[in-house]
């Protein structure tokens, strides 16, 4: 069920990072028509191949951004957050949607007409300005990923995904997982199996895991983990017997 914008969804929404450099009023221009949706969890608010008739901004919880085979099988593409926006290259460029976008928990989510941001381009060429500028910052995040993916360790990428989850930079900590354990080894490339088995790894260095609690003995290790090179971390972590 959508619903007019609120107060508090505006204040997310002047935050994300595709109006960045626009002016408040051309900002309120974009999104007068935009409303917002509860979703539940695995409910969808993008479909794959779908015609593109509106990109999204998250105004609370997690969304799912994933692509699926013809044989049906399903690839994590990555995670959405509070503040984040997608599909906004496609809305503009008349295609249709390349990936799903399913609701992980409840969630909140603006959606604004792919016809209203085409006008307001056409209007304000500054707007298509920061939208590629958005992009770019993107697709720059996906090579990352790509990057992560074939250069690191499961164990690299999970120690990772665990530090971006602290702003502390020396010590203890606890953290939270934000999702649950299979849509974590769908994020890192890795399956349930050997999420598990880099979790295991990773107790020899203080990281214990209680179901989505985990408490991180030193985050100054951790982060060191992530970015040491394989044969490093190999020597670092102990055998799990």
């Amino acid at each position: 069920m959508s619903s007019k914008l609120t107060a508090g969804d505006l204040q997310v929404i002047n935050r994300v990072a595709v109006f960045r450099g626009l002016k408040p009023e051309t900002v309120q221009h974009i999104i007068a028509p935009a409303t917002a949706s509860m979703l539940r969890p695995h409910e969808t608010i993008m479909r794959q191949d779908d015609p593109a008739t509106a990109f999204f901004i998250v105004i609370d919880g997690w969304l799912k951004i994933s692509r699926s085979t013809q044989a049906g099988d399903e690839t994590v593409i990555d995670m959405m957050q509070k503040g984040d926006s997608f599909a906004e290259a496609v809305a503009f460029s008349g295609n249709r949607y390349i990936a799903s976008a399913e609701a992980v928990n409840i969630a909140r989510v603006a959606r604004i007409p792919a016809d209203h941001l085409i006008r307001c381009i056409r209007q304000t060429p500054d707007i298509a300005l920061a939208m590629v500028a958005s992009v770019s910052q993107r697709m720059h995040h996906l090579v990352q990923q790509v990057e992560q993916l074939k250069a690191q360790s499961g164990v690299q990428r999970v120690a990772e995904f665990l530090a971006s989850l602290s702003l502390a930079e020396h010590g203890h900590c606890a953290l939270a997982l934000p999702y649950d354990k299979i849509l974590i080894a769908g994020r890192l490339g890795l399956t349930p199996e050997s999420l598990s088995r880099a979790f295991a790894k990773l107790r020899g260095v203080g990281v214990t895991i209680n179901a989505s609690q985990v408490n991180v003995k030193d985050i100054e290790e951790l982060r060191r983990i992530a970015a040491d090179a394989r044969n490093a971390v190999r020597g670092t972590l102990r055998p799990v017997r």
